[in-house]
């Protein structure tokens, strides 16, 4: 189990980022949350297992169709054993 928090910035609020990662992180089984910040960047928490979490960190560094990822910032976390993956 690992745990990483990623921050994406360029244009990733208004085009379905959000929803995107939440239906990919179900798909996957991975756990944690994704939410929009006040500057304009999402950030988010996957926990799972190393391949899907992976899997979630490279999707964001494209995010939807309709993003237009600039810059991602990926730290690592001790995992906290979510259960689910919540948008907040």
């Amino acid at each position: 189990m690992i745990r990483y928090r990623v921050l994406v910035s360029g244009r990733v609020q208004g085009v379905f980022f959000r929803d995107t990662c939440r239906r990919l992180a179900l798909d996957r089984g991975v756990s944690g949350w994704v939410r929009n910040l006040p500057d304009g960047r999402v950030e988010a928490v996957f926990e799972g297992r190393a391949e899907d979490v992976r899997h979630l960190v490279d999707w964001a560094r494209r995010g939807p169709r309709l993003a237009v990822v600039a810059d991602v910032t990926v730290q690592a976390e001790q995992p906290e054993g979510l259960g689910t993956f919540l948008v907040r």
